[in-house]
């Protein structure tokens, strides 16, 4: 059996109850059960629909997200996550680049790393060495001033460890970041790159090895091994072409507001949901979630 989900953006619900039906009926697929009203609903059906990315590509134009899985092992035991813009809204190089005065620079190079256009290690050396003399305090002050959390995060995280599920952060950026956000969010785990500093400043220059594509899929295997469990049994997130490794390899890997060459490469891709849409494609209904306050 396979399930099909249907989401829509939390900040916006406008699941239509009518469409829902009339695609459940054209597929012969199984009563809908709504997992939150007017935002997620989903059924079964035996086989997955031959016009599935015609449909999907419809729903788009509604801001409506539309994913086939299968339906056995759907419910996950660990969360393996990528942090900028995934569990983050930004890319904390860029935020970085902006108060050294590089910002439109380093983004591009970002945007193009991301897309798959450039090789990552040989982005992440360039970026880095346009932070060149940056203060290391800069560090504590964009993460006060300019890090938001990705909507959707804090319930995905607490939710799925209220449930024995381990959450392991993996990302390209850095640990200073990395370290504050898994502690924030509750994240059993955390990997990443290193800014080298000497002197109070930044040297221009990432610790060795850098961890990339390479690197996400290492950690899916160590974790993996030192829970005992399968990568079946992991659900994976990231947006950027060094996350599409962990993607292909884990039970279920979603593209979030991924890149385009991204997406192309993905089943399953959330546009218009957050990250809660992870919970309801484990099928998770609304009032099982569990929201932490984070404070201020």
């Amino acid at each position: 059996m396979f399930t099909v989900t249907l989401l829509t953006s939390p900040a916006n619900p406008t699941l239509d109850g009518a469409m829902v039906d009339a695609l459940r009926n054209a597929w012969g697929g199984s009563d809908a059960l709504w997992l939150a009203p007017d935002e997620a609903a989903e059924f079964q059906v035996a086989a997955i629909p031959g016009n599935r990315w015609d449909v999907w590509a419809d729903l788009q134009s509604t801001q409506t997200d539309l994913i086939v899985q299968r339906t056995e092992n759907r419910r996950k035991k660990m969360l393996l996550a990528d942090m900028d813009s995934t569990m983050i809204e930004q890319e904390c190089i860029d935020e970085l680049a902006v108060e050294a005065g590089v910002g439109p620079r380093v983004a591009d190079i970002t945007k193009r790393a991301m897309n798959g256009a450039l090789d990552f290690e040989e982005a992440l050396t360039e970026r880095v060495g346009l932070l060149k003399g940056l203060p290391e305090t800069v560090i504590a002050k964009v993460l006060a001033e300019r890090i938001t959390l990705m909507p959707g995060g804090p319930a995905l995280v607490a939710t799925m460890k209220a449930q024995g599920g381990y959450a392991a952060l993996v990302s390209g950026g850095f640990t200073a970041f990395t370290a504050h956000i898994a502690a924030t969010l509750g994240f059993d785990e955390n990997r990443a790159n290193t800014l080298l500093v000497q002197d109070g400043k930044l040297t221009g220059a990432p610790g060795l090895p850098i961890l990339g594509q390479a690197a996400k899929v290492q950690a899916l295997e160590d974790v993996t091994g030192k829970l005992g469990i399968t990568e079946a049994d992991v659900i994976a997130v990231g947006d950027g072409a060094n996350d599409l490794g962990m993607l292909g390899r884990a039970g279920t890997g979603v593209a979030l507001h991924a890149k385009p060459s991204v997406q192309e490469k993905c089943d399953i891709r959330i546009n218009h949901g957050d990250l809660t849409g992870l919970l309801y494609l484990q099928g998770y209904a609304k009032n099982e979630f569990i929201t932490p306050d984070l404070g201020a």
